[in-house]
């Protein structure tokens, strides 16, 4: 059963039965308290509630205690849609769909809170990571649209204050229109009708939605931080906090060297860029970017400085003590997750840098007295995930161990002179085959790789070919990678690889010819397919392990970060938290795959405090 949910003024609400069509199955029903309603009713019959955004209705519920066993978040499911049908990015509100499915104008979404970035240009850097790409896959997806974590939810006592609000299904698109009951219930079964015209398609919704509840509780119960241990780190790597918006006693003795290093008249400040390059100029080292990795190369006494000046400036303004006053309330940091932040269907935050915690802060994530943290991750979850995709039998027998990279090291003995060994070798040629490019060995053991194992390295080979055609990839349930730019068309459609013009798609304003653009939208789209899989795979995993911790009491996921999830637990609970996990990989390997020799172990530590984890 399903009950479409419209949130009223003053607390109340109206709520409406569907069927698993859409098709409501009885008169739409005014409640003077909505929250009251949702808890009575999830008690007697644990629906799948549709509403517009689990992000702004489900913090309210979690405030009164109560928590839900499903639901259906209309404006995540239409974004997927609409990535679908090659429209990635299109208004996704309620009042959008609705109005598109008529043929009117679509009004605009609000545009999304932005995280603002940890420092400014001076140390931006530009290598390229698994981060930095999107990506999905064209192959057949399950059919079933049953998610084992979605056991009835029980009410949750005692929870700790919310915080600030969750913010998981992405940015708030406004309110709908008078009628919205009406809106919701219309949009609700088109996007049923279209859901079902995919195979797989109906996972993919029913799990991108139980990560929206996932996202809300998780910022709703927080992740234990020890503010006095906090302060001490930062005491200790900065100096006293200081006052005034004035420099931490370490970055101001840094900030005074740097300039006894320039040897000018003026000082110079670290934060400024255009300072920065002056100063190299005088020193006759005129350069063009201020980024870590150029100033590497550069033989001069303030480039340590400057280096260890970044990091240092980094920490404090990222995860500093305006970070703790701001996201750090009871002992719990409270983070605003965003499901699908990434195309590829990774998360991202609205703010927090959860998904960056720098290692050393992570002895400031402490259990409770008589608690423990259950930190577990995938380990080599994107090749594994390539194998199972790939169909290669001889890959998937190599994946059926317990480390990847040791059962492909027979493969690459004896191959490409270095000192790297054979395990090493196997890594870097996954990668590489994964990720694209290399030089030099690299090359060497992608050839190996691709004589081993044809399929797994036909497969990525695929999808980059599909994405230098300008074509859309999807992952095993059919997330979908955004189409190319207008720009990248227009660079790549006369043909002449030696055309040139602003790099498109990367938000970047350096020159590129067609030939390079084409291949960084194949390295995309290569990347795309495992990436994006992984990211199914992961909210299998939420969904899943959700349901088990449910049915155990306590334990809350209070932590997620593309493969790693932390369970906050009773320490006498701790050891069937670990089972779950366990449990819930495996289960997320079968709804997406099927059978299939590849495993998904997770390494799994129990701890009293996040760092010594690893």
């Amino acid at each position: 059963m399903r009950i479409a949910v419209a949130a009223g003024p003053d607390g109340g609400g109206t709520l409406r039965r569907l069927a698993e069509d859409g098709t409501p199955t009885g008169p739409a029903e005014h409640v003077p308290d909505l929250v009251a309603a949702i808890a009575a009713r999830e008690r007697a019959d644990s629906p799948r509630w549709v509403w517009p955004a689990t992000s702004r209705l489900y913090p309210r519920l979690l405030d009164a205690g109560v928590r839900v066993a499903r639901c259906h978040d209309l404006e995540l499911v239409e974004s997927l849609l609409l990535g679908h049908a090659g429209r990635y990015g299109e208004p996704r509100s309620v009042r959008a769909a609705w109005a598109r499915s008529r043929g009117e104008p679509v009004p605009a979404d609000p545009p999304p809170p932005r995280e603002a970035p940890p420092q400014g240009s001076l140390f931006d850097t530009d290598s390229l990571t698994a981060d930095s790409l999107p990506g999905t896959v064209t192959a057949g997806s399950p059919a079933t649209a049953s998610l084992p974590g979605e056991s009835p939810a029980t009410d949750a006592a005692g929870a700790s204050p919310a915080g600030l609000p969750a913010a998981s299904g992405g940015a708030p698109s406004g309110g709908t229109a008078p009628g919205e009951l009406d809106q919701i219930v219309a949009v609700h079964a088109d996007q049923r009708r279209r859901v079902a015209a995919v195979p797989g398609f109906a996972l993919l919704a029913a799990a991108e939605s139980a990560g929206a509840l996932v996202a809300a509780e998780m910022s709703h119960d927080g992740l234990p931080w020890s503010a006095e241990i906090h302060d001490a780190l930062l005491t200790e790597l900065l100096g006293p906090r200081p006052s005034g918006g004035m420099r931490p006693r370490k970055l101001q003795d840094l900030a005074d060297r740097i300039s006894a290093a320039f040897g000018l008249r003026t000082p110079v400040n670290p934060d400024s860029p255009a300072q920065i390059l002056r100063a190299f100029a005088s020193a006759g080292l005129p350069v063009t970017s201020t980024r870590a990795h150029v100033l590497k190369k550069l033989d001069h006494p303030a480039v340590p400085l400057l280096l260890e000046y970044k990091e240092l400036s980094r920490l404090h303004t990222a995860h500093g003590w305006a970070w703790a006053d701001a996201w750090v309330r009871g002992g719990r940091f409270r983070p605003e997750y965003v499901v699908g932040g990434v195309v590829s269907g990774r998360w991202a935050t609205n703010g927090g840098g959860a998904l960056q915690i720098p290692r050393v802060l992570r002895q400031a994530v402490v259990a409770d007295p008589g608690w423990s943290l259950v930190v577990a991750d995938a380990a080599q979850l994107e090749p594994r995930v390539l194998a199972a995709l790939a169909g290669d039998r001889a890959f998937a027998a190599a994946a059926a161990e317990g480390d990847l990279y040791t059962a492909l090291s027979d493969a690459f003995r004896g191959t490409a002179p270095g000192g790297a060994s054979p395990r090493d070798k196997a890594k870097i040629a996954m990668l590489s085959a994964m990720y694209g490019g290399g030089t030099g060995e690299a090359v060497q053991l992608l050839a190996v790789l691709k004589s081993r194992f044809p399929a797994a390295f036909g497969f990525v080979e695929a999808a980059a070919r599909a994405g230098e055609r300008g074509e859309l990839v999807r992952s095993r349930l059919g997330r979908t990678c955004p189409p190319p730019s207008a720009d990248w068309r227009r660079l790549t459609a006369a043909g002449d690889t030696e055309e040139t013009g602003a790099a498109p798609d990367e938000g970047r304003s350096r020159q590129v010819t067609a030939a390079q653009a084409l291949r960084g939208r194949g390295r995309f789209t290569r990347n795309f397919v495992v990436q994006a899989t992984a990211a199914d795979w992961a909210l299998a995993l939420l969904a899943t392990l959700r349901g088990r911790l449910t049915a155990l009491g306590p334990p809350r996921l209070v932590f997620f970060q593309h493969d790693e999830v932390i369970v906050h637990t009773p320490a006498d609970l701790a050891g069937r938290v670990a089972e779950a996990i366990r449990a819930s990989a495996a289960d997320a390997g079968d709804l997406l795959f099927g059978r299939t020799p590849v495993v998904f172990p997770m390494e799994i530590a129990v701890v009293d405090r996040y760092a010594d984890a690893k």
